[in-house]
């Protein structure tokens, strides 16, 4: 009998149970923990001596105080929403094609690109215009028909 306790006793400790209503949380939660871990690192080495040295009079907070460029800078934040909201009103015209994506997509680099767009040369808005088409195309085929992804 006791090689009966031995063995039951082995092939539990060798046997696995899968919780499945939680096993999907299991790499989330390392992720989390490693993410959490990191962000205190960087907090450790980077942001407290970096505040370190501004309570010294040593280095300045960035943004505090300096000139923004308002346009762009609303202007981004305008076109980021319009993106998230476009994307999903053309996406309901083209449903499980991906097309809200690609279209709208292609509009927001545009936008954006014209946005930041310093020397409005034929040369430069023609990398513009191009950019604009080949970037969006490119993640939109690589994404629904290669991956068989559905986008909006």
């Amino acid at each position: 009998m006791p090689g009966a306790v031995m063995e039951s006793g082995l092939s539990s400790l060798l046997s696995v149970s899968i919780d499945f209503e939680t096993s999907h949380l299991f790499f989330p939660r390392i992720i989390h923990w490693i993410m959490a871990g990191l962000f205190a690192l960087i907090l450790v080495t980077k942001v407290a001596p970096f505040m370190a040295a501004v309570k010294r009079g040593e280095r300045t907070m960035p943004i505090l105080g300096e000139a923004r460029d308002n346009f762009r800078f609303f202007g981004t934040l305008v076109l980021i929403a319009a993106y998230f909201y476009f994307m999903a009103v053309v996406g309901d015209m083209f449903p499980y094609t991906g097309y809200g994506f690609l279209l709208v997509s292609m509009a927001f680099v545009l936008l954006m690109s014209l946005l930041y767009l310093h020397d409005w040369t034929k040369k430069a808005l023609t990398i513009v215009v191009v950019n604009a088409i080949v970037a969006p195309s490119l993640a939109w085929f690589v994404l629904a028909k290669l991956f068989t992804i559905t986008l909006p």
